[in-house]
């Protein structure tokens, strides 16, 4: 495993990167001891492959929270939403999309977020590392829309005043919204999926 130290937000992160290949079983086994929680990356092509479970396994067995990360979504054969419901069926975890993708393989142009309903657009520019934010884009306004439905509705569900609430109509703040993901994740009872 290789591991590093940086600040971001005010806080100082230890990150801790292990290789997946079921040659590193052990060392993966070492680092989820440590951890607070984990980012689990899955190819956009491949889905959840079979290291992925095993590694996916030990990090439960440490009580570990997650967040899921699919990457490599500019590849022929990328599905986004395919792989969020492997990561469903396959690993059993109650995954949460809080981004959607901007186009799939190579018109996968960024991600569009749910949770502030606009589009990111990430420069190819190292040096450029601020997304340029823009109205979703018209042909993905209806599928933004449902997709954050099932968010709002999935964050509902978690907690019971806020279940309440949008029962009775009305909407789930920003910071509802993003506390309730927050608790949930580290209380192990979602998994945020984001892509890139």
């Amino acid at each position: 495993s290789a591991a590093t130290t940086f600040q971001w937000g005010g806080c100082q992160v230890s990150l801790i990167d292990t290789p997946g290949h079921v040659d590193f079983t052990a060392e993966v086994e070492r680092s989820l001891r440590v951890l607070d929680g984990a980012i689990a990356l899955f190819c956009a092509v491949g889905g959840v492959q079979p290291q992925s479970e095993q590694v996916w396994r030990q990090s439960e067995k440490y009580n570990v929270p997650k967040l899921a990360f699919i990457n490599k979504m500019d590849r022929p054969g990328a599905d986004f939403f395919g792989v969020v419901e492997e990561i469903e069926k396959e690993l059993g975890a109650n995954a949460l999309p809080v981004v959607i993708p901007i186009g799939t393989e190579e018109h996968f142009a960024g991600v569009v977020d749910l949770i502030d309903e606009q589009a990111l657009y990430f420069s190819e520019d190292p040096k450029n590392s601020q997304p340029e934010i823009r109205p979703i884009p018209t042909e993905l306004v209806a599928t933004a829309r449902e997709w954050r439905h099932r968010l709002v509705e999935k964050c509902a569900e978690l907690d019971d005043a806020l279940l309440e609430k949008y029962l009775g109509g009305e909407s789930l703040s920003r910071d509802e919204i993003l506390g309730i993901i927050r608790r949930s994740t580290i209380a192990r009872r979602v998994v945020p999926v984001f892509c890139g």
